[in-house]
């Protein structure tokens, strides 16, 4: 096992805090790591995809768990996987995909652990069609604040507070997780253009139980008439008779396509309101007004920043924020009112997205509700971004609505519970399983967790 003092931040770059970097190997070094974690505390880590400071400790330990990586064991004909909590998504497809399996739910990139993926409860553009992650986990084996390791199943008050739980009920060593049968690495896209919110809205409210994928990418900049305007990108996993001649030769090869890292130093400012809205208008014209049936590779569907690696360090050092929230249906009017408020305010934004969720996970934490959710990303630069988002949060939780703790770095303590109804629950049995608070964050010090 090897620790050092490092300097630990988010994927937005954002608040850098300075903890003891542990490194297990193995089971006996992680119980120990989590026994010595000292007054400050501990919080596992994986690949660092969190946008905020839900992984990192200033002062005390951070866990990174992605030396216990190993896939235990597939059964090919049930479709289920037994591995590490710090195997990641890439791994898992790289392993998976050839044997005609792909995992349940996915983000917009690989670089996620499976042990992460559980902790945030992450969701991917199937929500609407197959829920979050942890809704195909079967079962986990969970190291709690006394050194003890549970064998945790779905369906248990345990494993209810520890998906979406941000680490903060323990640290989880294995999971069990349910797959998705696929014939080919391909999918079949259908992509189409929207004039603007309504027309959005209007086509996915009609269209999306089609497909078992659907995200919308939004112009933010776009005003007046155009505002809202977006591209609707929808599809399902390719059948076999799908494919022309020669991809039937390897219908599941993984060949994920990859470009130049984006350089360590990149101007301040660069994403500003002209380069973006540049960016924003071309996006928009070069996207077919409606074609069907293309064939993408799964990397290029779900995971085209993945191609660019250390694509956030595009924003500068000054970082960005991710921000996200949901409003439940019969809320649209304050997904209007919102997307008016950031379009006339005139945020750079070019990595916005719109997506549909289907019925609530069990999570008492988890984020996905159903309705509408928003994620966009905005250099912390822009002038009175703090006080701007704090004013979107009060017409979030006005609505009945909450924001993304996976993505979150500066929410206000004071409207958690508001957003979370199951926060006193939370609290309750964390208080009881880890009376010590042996795991603790910078997110759950901000807001009180």
């Amino acid at each position: 096992m090897s620790a050092e003092t490092a300097s630990v931040t988010g994927w937005g770059r954002t608040a850098p805090t300075t903890a003891r970097l542990i490194r297990p190997r193995s089971y006996a070094e992680a119980v120990e790591a989590v026994r010595d974690c000292g007054e400050r505390g501990s919080i596992a880590r994986g690949l660092g995809r969190a946008y905020g400071d839900a992984a990192q400790n200033a002062g005390g330990s951070v866990i990174d768990m992605t030396g216990l990586d190993s896939v235990h064991a597939i059964d090919v004909s049930g479709g289920t996987v037994l591995c590490d909590a710090g195997v990641s998504l890439h791994r898992l497809t790289e392993v998976l995909l050839p044997l005609g399996w792909f995992v349940p739910v996915t983000p917009g990139t690989r670089q996620v652990t499976v042990g992460g993926a559980i902790g945030a409860d992450i969701h991917g553009k199937n929500h609407h069609v197959s829920g979050s992650f942890a809704r195909h986990v079967l079962s986990f084996e969970l190291l709690t604040g006394d050194g003890q390791i549970h064998t945790v199943a779905a369906g248990t008050p345990l494993f209810d507070a520890t998906a979406g739980g941000m680490g903060l009920t323990g640290m989880i060593l294995t999971a069990t997780v349910r797959l998705q049968p696929v014939e080919t690495s391909l999918v079949t896209v259908d992509t189409e253009r929207a004039r603007d919110l309504d027309d959005l809205m209007a086509r996915m409210t009609a269209g999306d139980h089609r497909y078992r994928y659907s995200v919308a990418w939004i112009d933010l900049l776009a005003r007046g008439a155009a505002t809202g305007r977006a591209v609707l990108t929808r599809g399902d996993h390719a059948p076999l008779d799908a494919l022309p001649p020669r991809a039937r030769r390897a219908p599941l090869a993984f060949r994920p396509g990859r470009f130049p890292a984006a350089p360590e130093f990149v101007p301040e400012g660069l994403l500003g309101r002209t380069t973006v809205g540049l960016f924003n208008e071309l996006w928009y014209r070069r996207a077919p007004r409606a074609r069907t049936g293309e064939l993408q590779r799964i990397s290029t569907f779900f995971h085209p920043l993945d191609g660019v690696p250390h694509w956030n360090r595009v924003y500068g050092r000054g970082g960005f924020v991710q921000y996200q929230f949901v409003v439940g249906y019969g809320h649209e009017e304050t997904l209007h009112r919102i997307v008016r408020r950031i379009a006339e305010r005139r945020c750079p934004s070019f990595l916005a997205v719109l997506k549909r969720f289907g019925r609530a996970d069990p999570g008492w934490l988890s984020f996905p509700v159903p309705g509408w959710t928003l994620a966009l990303d905005v250099p912390t630069g822009l002038p009175g971004l703090g006080g701007f988002l704090d004013e979107l949060d009060g017409e979030v939780a006005a609505a009945g609505g909450r924001v993304y703790l996976a993505k979150d770095s500066r929410l206000r303590p004071e409207l958690l519970a508001t957003m979370y109804p199951r926060l006193d629950d939370f609290r309750a049995l964390r208080a009881e399983l880890d009376p010590r608070g042996v795991f603790r964050s910078d997110l759950s010090r901000r807001l009180g967790l």
